[in-house]
């Protein structure tokens, strides 16, 4: 039997990331359909930074749920 192609297949994603593609050309460079500003605030949003966690000085991890 053949497989069945992944190339095919997008991956399930968060619906802010909807769209969201990412390459890699022929010299290594990166390139994305998002800005880099607009993947940092999901990020900040969405993933817990534990190196953050302690911080006294900084309301908004104090003010984020902690997954």
């Amino acid at each position: 039997m053949a497989k069945k192609s992944k190339k095919d297949e997008n991956p399930k994603v968060s619906a802010d990331l909807e769209g969201f593609k990412m390459k890699i050309n022929s010299f290594g460079e990166i390139s994305s359909s998002f800005s880099i500003d607009k993947i940092n605030e999901f990020l900040n949003k969405n993933v817990d930074d534990k190196k953050l966690r302690d911080r006294d000085d900084l309301e908004e991890v104090k003010k984020k749920p902690k997954k």
